[in-house]
C-alpha cells in the first residue's frame, strides 16, 4: 500500500498514487501553506511561494534534506528489526508548495517505537537547522543581510511593504485581483509597454506605479542617480518633440511636393514635353495617324524656333460678330459695351491643364497689337507662343519686377508647366511699358459670397461712368485679365439687361475652339451665347484680381513702377 505525503490517503499502486496527486492536489484548489493564498492552480502556487516565501521556502528545503536523511536512517533501523521493506515516495514539486507540512513515512505498519524515533530525530534536527541558520547570519556579509531583507512582506506587482503576510495578500487581491486571473483564450487585451526598461504590462496602474519604482530607485538609463522627475519628463517631452517635428518635417514636404507638381515645378517637362506626350497618346489611342503626328511635330518645332503662336486654337472675329448680333436680336438687353477686337485662344495638347494664363496674355496681345496707341511699345511684335511668353516674364524679373514672384517660381519658367497669375502680367505689361492696374477684390462685396462690386467696375471701365448713348457700344478699351484660385478668363465686354441686372461677357481658354467658332455664324444661337455670360450670381470666389490696361508708360514711369514691385501691392476693393 501507498500513502499519500499530503492528505495521508492510502492507494493501492503507484499509478493509483499518481493519479490520485494529479486530481486531488494539483487539479483542485491549492492553498499555501505559509499566507493561505488560494485560488492559484498548480504552477502559479509554486511561482508564488518562489518569489514571496523564498526565505522560508529555502528553509524548509534544508529541513526536508535532513529529514530525508531522518526518514532513509529510520527505514533502515525499521527494517533490520522486523525485516520489511519500506519504501517512501515524496514528488519535490509537491512538497517545495506544501513544505511546511510533516513528512510522512509511506509504511502504513510502523510500530510505535519507531514513530517515537522519528520524533526524536525530528526534534534533533530542528536543533541543529536552528543553530546551522543562526551560524551562516552570522557569518553573512552585506549582501546577505540585503538578501534576508527580501523576506519582508512585499508586493511582487507595485512594491508594497506590508506588515504581515496576510496583509499582503488582502492587499495583493484588493489591488491586483485583475492580475490574478488568467484571460480568456483568444481575448483580445491592450499592453503597455514600460519607457524606460520595455517591461510589457496589460494594466496601465501597474504601469504607472511600476515607473514610479525606476524614479524611485534612479535605474533610468541614461539619467544620474540624483534625477528628478522633473529631469525625465523634459527628456520625455523633448523626445516626444522631435517625433513630432521629424513628421510634421515630413508632412511639409509631402504637401511642397504636392504643389510642385499640381503647379508645373516638379521638373517633369514643360510646353514641348507635354505637346509630344500627349501627341503620342493619340496615336496609340487611334485618334491621330502617324503622318499628321510627324506633321503637328514639325509644326511645332517650327513654332519654336520663331517663338510666334501656330494659331492653330485661334478663333479671330468673334467682336464683330456679337456687334451685329446686339444690334438686330437682343430683346432681353438694353445697353451693351464691347471691348476692342480681341481673337480668342484654347488651350492646346502642349499647355492643357496649366496654360490658362498664357492664352489670357495671348487674347489680350491680340487687341493691344489692334490699337494705334500701343504701336510705339508693341512695334514688329507677333502673338508669341507659351515659351516665348515665358522668356519675356524671365526678362522682365531680370529688369527688376517682382522678385518676391521670381523667387516663388524659383526665377525659372522655361522647360516649366509652371502657372502664372496677375503679377506675371503686370511685370510683362510693365517691362513693354504698358501702363496697366492691378484691382484687388479681396472679398465679398454681396450676399452669398457675390462681388458686385467687381461687375460695377468693369461697367464703369467700360462706359467711362457716360449715361446714354446707343444701344451697342465697340469701346476703344481692350479687354481685362481677370484672375481667381485656379483659373484665369478674359472679360471682353458687359451686358445691362432691361432689369439692370449685370451680365460680364467672357472668353474662357478652357472653352474649345469649335464652340467659339458656332459664334461667328449669320445668326447667333441663344446656346451659344451661354457659354459667354456670366451673371452676379456665377462668380463666388474668395477672391477675384483683375489687370486693366490703361495707356502708355514713359522711361521714368517704367523705372518708377518696376522699383514699387520690390513690394508688390495692388488697389483693394473694398
Amino acid at each position: 500500500m501507498f500513502t499519500c505525503d499530503i492528505c495521508g490517503e492510502l492507494v493501492a499502486s503507484e499509478e493509483d498514487m499518481k493519479t490520485h496527486l494529479l486530481l486531488t492536489h494539483m487539479e483542485n484548489e491549492v492553498i499555501c501553506p505559509f499566507c493561505k493564498l488560494s485560488g492559484l492552480n498548480y504552477d502559479e502556487m509554486c511561482f508564488h511561494i518562489e518569489t514571496a516565501h523564498f526565505e522560508q521556502n529555502e528553509n524548509e528545503r534544508d529541513l526536508e534534506k535532513v529529514n530525508q536523511v531522518q526518514c532513509r536512517t529510520l527505514d533502515r533501523k525499521t527494517e533490520k528489526e522486523n525485516s520489511h521493506h519500506y519504501r517512501m515516495e515524496i514528488n519535490e514539486d509537491v512538497y517545495s508548495a506544501c513544505a511546511s507540512n510533516d513528512l510522512k513515512i509511506t509504511d502504513h505498519d510502523h510500530s510505535k517505537d519507531a514513530s517515537l524515533k522519528r520524533k526524536t530525530f525530528h526534534s534533533e534536527n530542528l536543533t541543529e537547522l536552528r543553530e546551522l541558520q543562526e551560524n551562516r547570519l552570522n557569518q553573512s556579509d552585506l549582501t546577505e543581510i540585503n538578501g534576508s531583507l527580501s523576506s519582508i512582506p512585499e508586493c511582487p506587482f507595485c512594491g508594497k511593504i506590508e506588515a504581515c503576510n496576510e496583509d499582503l495578500e488582502t492587499h495583493v487581491k484588493k489591488k491586483h485581483a485583475n492580475l490574478l486571473d488568467t484571460p480568456a483564450q483568444g481575448q483580445d487585451q491592450p499592453f503597455y509597454e514600460c519607457p524606460i526598461c520595455g517591461l510589457i504590462c496589460t494594466n496601465y496602474q501597474i504601469l504607472h506605479e511600476h515607473i514610479d519604482l525606476h524614479l524611485e530607485e534612479g535605474h533610468f538609463e541614461g539619467v544620474n542617480k540624483g534625477s528628478s522627475d522633473l529631469e525625465l519628463a523634459r527628456q520625455l517631452q523633448q523626445e516626444e518633440d522631435r517625433q513630432r517635428m521629424s513628421e510634421g518635417s515630413r508632412q511639409e514636404v509631402e504637401e511642397f511636393q504636392k504643389l510642385q507638381k499640381q503647379y508645373g515645378l516638379d521638373n517633369s517637362g514643360g510646353y514641348k514635353q507635354q505637346q509630344l506626350r500627349n501627341m503620342e497618346i493619340e496615336v496609340r489611342r487611334g485618334r491621330m495617324q502617324p503622318i499628321e503626328f510627324h506633321k503637328r511635330k514639325a509644326d511645332m518645332l517650327e513654332s519654336l524656333a520663331f517663338g510666334i503662336d501656330d494659331g492653330k486654337t485661334r478663333t479671330s472675329g468673334i467682336i464683330e460678330a456679337l456687334y451685329r448680333h446686339y444690334q438686330n436680336d437682343s430683346r432681353d438687353v438694353r445697353r451693351v459695351w464691347l471691348s476692342t477686337g480681341v481673337d480668342h485662344f484654347y488651350s492646346s495638347l502642349g499647355d492643357r491643364g496649366w496654360g490658362c494664363g498664357y492664352r489670357n496674355f495671348q487674347m489680350l496681345l491680340s487687341s493691344l497689337l489692334r490699337n494705334d496707341s500701343y504701336k510705339d511699345c508693341l512695334k514688329d511684335m507677333s502673338i508669341p507662343c507659351i515659351p516665348k511668353i515665358q522668356s519675356m516674364i524671365e526678362d522682365a524679373w531680370k529688369e527688376g519686377f517682382d522678385p518676391q514672384g521670381a523667387s516663388q517660381l524659383n526665377n525659372r519658367l522655361q522647360g516649366t508647366r509652371a502657372w502664372i497669375g496677375a503679377c506675371e502680367i503686370y511685370s510683362l505689361l510693365t517691362s513693354l511699358r504698358l501702363k496697366c492696374r492691378i484691382i484687388d477684390f479681396h472679398k465679398s462685396t454681396g450676399p452669398l459670397g457675390t462681388h458686385p462690386r467687381l461687375f460695377e467696375w468693369v461697367l464703369n471701365y467700360y462706359s467711362s461712368g457716360r449715361e446714354g448713348g446707343p444701344k451697342v457700344v465697340c469701346s476703344s478699351k481692350p479687354p481685362i485679365y481677370l484672375q481667381h484660385q485656379g483659373h484665369s478668363r478674359t472679360i471682353i465686354g458687359i451686358e445691362e439687361r432691361k432689369n439692370r441686372t449685370l451680365c460680364l461677357l467672357i472668353f474662357d481658354p478652357g472653352c474649345p475652339s469649335w464652340e467659339m467658332q458656332k459664334l461667328l455664324k449669320q445668326e447667333v444661337e441663344g446656346s451659344s451665347l451661354k457659354q459667354l455670360w456670366r451673371f452676379v450670381g456665377n462668380l463666388k470666389h474668395k477672391q477675384y484680381q483683375i489687370v486693366a490696361v490703361e495707356g502708355v508708360l514713359s522711361s521714368e514711369e517704367k523705372v518708377a513702377r518696376m522699383k514699387a514691385s520690390q513690394i508688390f501691392t495692388a488697389e483693394r476693393i473694398p
